[in-house]
């Protein structure tokens, strides 16, 4: 282990006979620590996690054996305690009684969380890289995401068993914009890209070593031709190899959330399995719906960036290529939000009478994504515009997730699937 055994000889609080607010702040003091430290508490009733090996070198023997012993993250217990308070009085946290288990690996604010969540699932881990987009999810579910899921320690975390491994692995290496803005700038995209393109080899690597009974992927759509197909086929031949089959579906989420957000979805179930993707149909939802009466007048883009996008929107228009700017139109879904939309929100500008256009705020780009109104965002402007152009589209998350849990894991032949093979020890 990474971590380094804490000096449990003295106790800070009597927990009991004289109440004191604890928090991680006083045990943890690393991110690793922090991880670690509320990965146990949401997970003590698991006897298969590294988490409580690693909590007891953390806290003072006293306090470790009082959580132990009540268990602080069983319902009778949630939110009545004063012990790490900041776990459990949180918008969005653990169900109370869940009827399957998942990971949430580059997990950035938790859009699968919350859906899977919703669906009946705990979460038992979480890994995201970024600080910001760590303190968001804390805020929301209680729990400080891993970081580098790259390092074997980490991966040593992961529980032995859990049942849906979720993943909406970094696209900006497949994408059409991140491989065009990559072969302009002569970098690699796709496999090549060292960072972040070769990640999708460390979900296959935690994948041969849990073999979970679902893989459930999220990626941009031009995954699929990236390449010439090459890059989808690795990866549809990666997990078959595994004895996983291997299912997807291009699905566009306008008809549940105001915005032009194509995606390509993979639930892979092991020993095989056919799935069967919801029908998201109906028409687009206009992005009216989800706009501000008042927004505060500092989300009005200035003189300067408004000539600048018509003039660079003009010039690309003649030469037939790049990136043009237009005022959205508010009766039709939004364009697809994306993580650079911070640096000058061309991608969608909202017309104001007499003013120049404004930038979608924060809370606005929430609702595109389908968060609900309760999501807490704290943080800078761009940190939240890139957290949420980041993430996923919640309801088709959630609607894929009833389906995972209705077709396999609790409903129609789902025991039977479950008991072809032994789970991984």
């Amino acid at each position: 282990m990474e971590l380094d055994k804490k000096d449990k000889t003295s106790t800070p609080h009597l927990f009991y006979n004289q109440p004191k607010v604890v928090s991680l702040g006083d045990f943890a003091e690393t991110d690793d620590e922090r991880a670690v430290l509320s990965h146990w508490i949401h997970n003590m009733e698991a006897a298969d996690t590294c988490y409580q090996e690693v909590a007891k070198g953390l806290v003072p023997e006293e306090l470790f054996e009082s959580l132990k012993k009540s268990n602080i993250s069983t319902r009778e217990h949630r939110g009545q305690q004063v012990l790490f308070p900041e776990l459990f009085r949180v918008p969005f946290p653990p169900p109370a009684d869940p009827s399957f288990t998942f990971i949430d690996l580059f997990a950035g604010i938790g859009g699968f969380r919350i859906a899977m969540q919703e669906c009946g699932g705990k979460c038992v881990f979480s890994s995201e890289w970024d600080k910001a987009a760590q303190k968001t999810y804390f805020d929301n579910y209680g729990e400080v995401p891993f970081g580098d899921i790259t390092r074997d320690w980490v991966k040593g975390l992961i529980p032995k068993q859990f049942d849906v491994l979720c993943a909406g692995f970094p696209c900006q290496p497949f994408s059409r914009a991140g491989v065009s803005a990559r072969v302009a700038n002569n970098q690699s995209h796709g496999f090549a890209d060292k960072t972040q393109g070769t990640l999708f080899f460390d979900i296959m690597e935690i994948i041969r070593a849990r073999r979970p009974l679902i893989v459930f992927l999220e990626n941009v759509r031009n995954l699929v031709s990236h390449d010439k197909g090459k890059t989808f086929s690795i990866i549809k031949e990666s997990i078959e190899s595994e004895g996983y089959s291997f299912n997807y579906s291009i699905i566009d989420s306008s008809p549940l959330v105001p915005q032009k957000r194509v995606r390509c979805y993979m639930v892979c179930i092991r020993d095989g399995g056919k799935f069967k993707f919801p029908s998201i149909k109906g028409p687009p939802l206009p992005l009216s719906s989800i706009l501000e009466d008042q927004p505060d007048e500092s989300f009005t883009i200035s003189d300067n960036l408004w000539a600048g996008h018509k003039r660079r929107t003009a010039r690309n228009l003649e030469r037939g290529a790049g990136f043009t700017a237009f005022t959205a139109d508010a009766s039709k879904p939004a364009n697809t939000l994306v993580a650079r939309y911070y640096k000058d929100g061309k991608e969608c500008l909202i017309p104001q009478e007499g003013e120049n256009p404004r930038m979608l705020t924060p809370r606005e780009c929430a609702r595109l994504q389908g968060f609900p109104e309760t999501f807490v965002m704290r943080g800078s402007k761009s940190d939240l515009y890139r957290q949420m152009g980041n993430s996923v589209a919640v309801p088709v998350i959630r609607s894929i997730g009833k389906e995972i849990k209705e077709q396999i894991l609790v409903g129609g032949g789902g025991n039977e699937i479950r008991n072809r093979s032994e789970r991984a020890v």
